[in-house]
Parts: C-alpha cells; sequence; structure tokens
C-alpha cells in the first residue's frame, strides 16, 4: 500500500493538468482587469516631499543596503485586484533589478487585510490610494495630504512615492441603456428603481461606497454583490445594469460602457500612493522614488488593457512598463511551469491541511476520550466547537492577523479549529454509541475504566471517529483556498488570482487539483478504514 501513493499522487498531477487544458479550452477567456480604491486628491507635491523627508534621511550606500537586506528580504504586498498586483509587481522588479532580496505576499483580502499586514510588519510596502485611507482605513475623509501623511506617523507609515496617476470609483452603466435613457448623472439613477445594481463586496461596506452614496443620491435599490472582474460582462450582456467601475479600467475604452458624472462631488479623491514602513532601509526608498509621478492615469490604463485584454500577466505587463521606462535593460520574466506551479500550490496546500488535522487530531480527540462520560462538559465542548463554525472563515482569518500576522501561521490556526467539530463530534457520538450491555460484560470481566476504554469502547468508536477525521479533511482541504487571502499560498492562490484576471485557466488550476486532492483524501481514509477497522464493524 505504502508503495502505491507516490504513484497515485504522480497520477493526480498529470490527472489535473490534462483536465485543466481540456476544461480550459472550452472558455473564451474574457479577461477583466480591476482597478480598485483610487482617485484624486489635491496640493500634494510639496506634501509627498515633507513627508518623505521625515521618512527616509539620507540614503544608504547601496553596498550597505544590500548586505543589511540580504537575510531579510522587503515584503511586498498587494490586495486582490489585479491594478495592485501590477503596480505591486513594479515595486518587487524594480528593487530586485537594484539587488534588494524581495517576498511577494500578493492577493491579500480587503483593505483592512493588507493595513493590518502593514501595521504589524508581516509586510513593509504595498500600493494603496489616498481615498481609500482617509474613508475606509482612518476614517477621516477631510484630511489633504499632508495631514494623511502626519496621521500615518501613528502607525510608524509612510508615503514616500506618489505614483502620479489617480484611480477614483465611478458609477457603469451599459451604454445602449444610457443613452435609451438619456442618462449622463449619477443622481439621474434615483428615477429609475427598476435597475438591476450590483457592486464589489468591498464597495458594499466602504465608508465611501454604497451606504454613502445611496444616502447622497436619494437610491433606492437593493444591489447585489458580485466579483468585480465578471461585473463588467455582465453589464455589457444586460445581466446587469450599474456597477462600480475605477477610471483606469483598461477595459473602459473597449466595453460598451459609459460612465456616470458624480454631479454631487460625492467621490473623494484617491491618488496612487506606495505606502511604506518607516523602518523600510533608506536605500530602497531612495531606489523606489524613481517612481515618483511616472505613471499617469493614461499611462495606467494602458497597463491594465495589456493584463486585461492581451493576455499578459500582471509580471509580465510590469516587467514591460519598466524596460520602457528605462529602469531596466531587458522585460525578461521567469515563469513557472503549470507542472511546477500546480505541483507548488499543492504541496502548500497539503502542508496546510495536514499540519492542522495533525493538531486538531492531537486535541480534539483526547478531551473527547476525557469528557464523553460527563455529559454536561461534553455538551459544553461541543457547544463551543460548534460555535467556531458560525465565524466566516475569511473573517476568522481577519481577526487572526493582528495577533499572528500572515502566512501560513493564522491558516493553519483557523484550520484546525474549523476541524475541532466534526473530530469531536463523531468521537462522542462513537463512544456514547457503544452497547452498554458490552460495557457491562466488560466490567463483568473485571476490566477498569481505563481499560474498557482502550480494549471495548475505542475500538468499537474507531469507524465514526475516523469519519469524523475524514470530514475535517475534506473540510480543511475546501477552507485552505482562503488561505491566500493572508498571504499563506496553497490552491487558493491561483483560483483568487483567475478570478481577479478573469483567467478561467488559473481558477482551474486551483480548483481540479482541489477537488483531486478531496478524493485522495477519501481513497486515503478507505484504506486506513480497511487496515485498522475490523470487516464487522465496517458495515
Amino acid at each position: 500500500m505504502k508503495r502505491r501513493w507516490p504513484a497515485l499522487a504522480l497520477l493526480c498531477l498529470v490527472g489535473a493538468s490534462t483536465m485543466i487544458d481540456l476544461a480550459s479550452a472550452a472558455f473564451a477567456p474574457v479577461a477583466t482587469a480591476t482597478a480598485a480604491n483610487t482617485a484624486a486628491s489635491t496640493a500634494k507635491t510639496t506634501a509627498i516631499a515633507t513627508s518623505a523627508a521625515n521618512t527616509t534621511g539620507a540614503p544608504k550606500p547601496f553596498a550597505e543596503a544590500i548586505s543589511g537586506n540580504a537575510h531579510n528580504p522587503l515584503q511586498i504586498g498587494s490586495k486582490a485586484f489585479s491594478e495592485s498586483y501590477l503596480l505591486a509587481e513594479i515595486v518587487a522588479q524594480l528593487l530586485q533589478s537594484r539587488g534588494f532580496a524581495v517576498e511577494r505576499k500578493l492577493g491579500l483580502g480587503g483593505t483592512l487585510i493588507a493595513f493590518e499586514a502593514i501595521r504589524n510588519g508581516t509586510i513593509d510596502i504595498y500600493p494603496e490610494y489616498t481615498g481609500t485611507l482617509t474613508q475606509a482605513v482612518l476614517q477621516q475623509p477631510t484630511l489633504d495630504f499632508a495631514q494623511l501623511a502626519s496621521a500615518l506617523q501613528t502607525y510608524e507609515l509612510a508615503m514616500p512615492v506618489a505614483l502620479g496617476f489617480s484611480n477614483s470609483y465611478a458609477m457603469a452603466i451599459n451604454a445602449d441603456l444610457a443613452q435609451q435613457l438619456a442618462m449622463s448623472k449619477i443622481s439621474e439613477l434615483a428615477a429609475h428603481p427598476e435597475l438591476q445594481f450590483g457592486f464589489s463586496h468591498e464597495f458594499l461596506q466602504r465608508g465611501d461606497g454604497w451606504p454613502a452614496l445611496s444616502r447622497t443620491y436619494g437610491l433606492p435599490h437593493q444591489p447585489v454583490g458580485l466579483e468585480h472582474a465578471l461585473a463588467y460582462a455582465a453589464i455589457e450582456q444586460r445581466k446587469l445594469d450599474v456597477t462600480d467601475a475605477y477610471t483606469t479600467d483598461g477595459e473602459l475604452s473597449v466595453r460598451n460602457i459609459t460612465l456616470l458624472a458624480d454631479d454631487l462631488g460625492f467621490f473623494p479623491g484617491y491618488d496612487a500612493v506606495l505606502l511604506a514602513r518607516r523602518d523600510v532601509p533608506d536605500a530602497a526608498i531612495a531606489v523606489l522614488r524613481q517612481l515618483q509621478q511616472r505613471i499617469s492615469e493614461e499611462r495606467m490604463r494602458e497597463l491594465n488593457y495589456r493584463v486585461a485584454q492581451h493576455g499578459l500577466s500582471p509580471a509580465q505587463a510590469a516587467a514591460q512598463f519598466l524596460q520602457e521606462e528605462g529602469f531596466v535593460g531587458t522585460a525578461s520574466v521567469s515563469a513557472r511551469s503549470r507542472w511546477q506551479r500546480i505541483g507548488d500550490y499543492t504541496l502548500a496546500h497539503l502542508q496546510l491541511t495536514a499540519t492542522a488535522l495533525l493538531l486538531a487530531c492531537v486535541v480534539a480527540v483526547p478531551l473527547a476520550l476525557a469528557l464523553f462520560r460527563f455529559t454536561h462538559a461534553a455538551g459544553v465542548l461541543l457547544y463551543f466547537t460548534g460555535l467556531i463554525q458560525t465565524i466566516p472563515a475569511l473573517a476568522l482569518l481577519a481577526l487572526l492577523i493582528p495577533w499572528v500576522g500572515l502566512g501560513q501561521f493564522p491558516a493553519i490556526i483557523a484550520l484546525f479549529l474549523y476541524s475541532l467539530l466534526p473530530i469531536v463530534r463523531n468521537t462522542l457520538t462513537g463512544l456514547l454509541g457503544v452497547d452498554p450491555l458490552l460495557k457491562q460484560v466488560a466490567a463483568g470481566m473485571g476490566m477498569n475504566a481505563t481499560q474498557q476504554l482502550l480494549r471495548v469502547e475505542l475500538p468499537l468508536a474507531l469507524p465514526t471517529l475516523l469519519a469524523g477525521v475524514k470530514t475535517a479533511a475534506i473540510i480543511s482541504i475546501g477552507t485552505a483556498t482562503l488561505a491566500a487571502f493572508v498571504g499563506a499560498g496553497g490552491l487558493g492562490e491561483p483560483i483568487i488570482t483567475g478570478l481577479t484576471l478573469n483567467d478561467h485557466t488559473l481558477i482551474l488550476e486551483g480548483a481540479i487539483p482541489a477537488a483531486m486532492l478531496a478524493i485522495g483524501v477519501e481513497l486515503l481514509f478507505s484504506a486506513v478504514e480497511k487496515h485498522w477497522v475490523p470487516a464487522h464493524l465496517r458495515h
């Protein structure tokens, strides 16, 4: 049996790659560039210089910076939308070209996850927008650039680089529908409550998003939440009437979509900046200052368009930008093959789920064995493990970040907590389901409580216990795909990236291996059950 599992794993990888090829061929790739949380603030040139001066001091020699950075790579983060990926790649590749070691933690969840990550030092730099910082993070919408820079010092953060473009929110509507209704302004939407609204999930919750927008304009609509990457296609196909858009989205120039004028001036300014920790090496900041005011709004829209319509990855588009702007000599990006990607993602996924499952077994089974004779205590244990299941996985991951940071650790903790209930419940069910007559016979034979547990109750409960562990393993495989939102990697990484870029092939690179892992777990536990559980107890 031991010799068969490596072959089975290899067969799973072969099958996954083949299935991805076949399934992706059935889709017409419709890439959608997303660019989020964006837009325009005022009087910033002097304030930027002041902020940079307060933050960095004199640049260190490159030799000193590189030697000090060799064993402490700079952590470059991004949020989970296309423009953020692209800007983060520009930052990472520029630093690498100057000899700095970097690590990428891309595709982090929403704004608050990314901001909390840089606050606690899990990441060092990520692209952000002034409007997002004032509205969604600090909740002080009246701050100008200089005041914002001062407020960020409280968090040991700075904005040493303003990239030069503004990416603002806007309301997008099908162009034919707008012409039919003679509509050009957001305020005119109030007269058409029959229109279907669909917004990105973050926009539905933000202080500068739908709640405030609907109050400002008196809009009675009940919007639905959806991935922004899917919204433009839905608008163009008339499956949706209105969505939130970003002014640097590359698809705006090729889609049959028009933007409505913000006639009440609701949306604040969203200037693109690099948000950095104040302890980032001065030499690294000096390198990044080369990007100061180097990306116009038109240039950003054109870069986003390359990702959305030309099929480039954010890394490839970033490499082209750096070459075209003269920052590097050649635009080359080393890409892993599909085999390498699937293998790396699968290995990371297995590491997450196996570690969490092992910890859950070590904790849950002994607890259940110790408490099953005490009805009240067992009920309390079952209640609390069930209570954990009511917490949404992404919310739990976000709550863990302030204490344990990003990466695999919070993901393992979350998966461990979610694995407790099925193991505890099935262990208790199996033990409590043992025939009382058999217990009496065991007691009559002179067995003490420990001997009864080990020789009678536990062997009889083993099939139910294993079923609980199997259930926990399969749940963990599915839930672990969300771990990519906190930089833990695994098979969720290609799924989230694929959703962001509307790349069906990438989605399948994560989804198909995850499904095959679940099937593999089913087969593995069937083999374990045949080996450990007597035949008459398996039925």
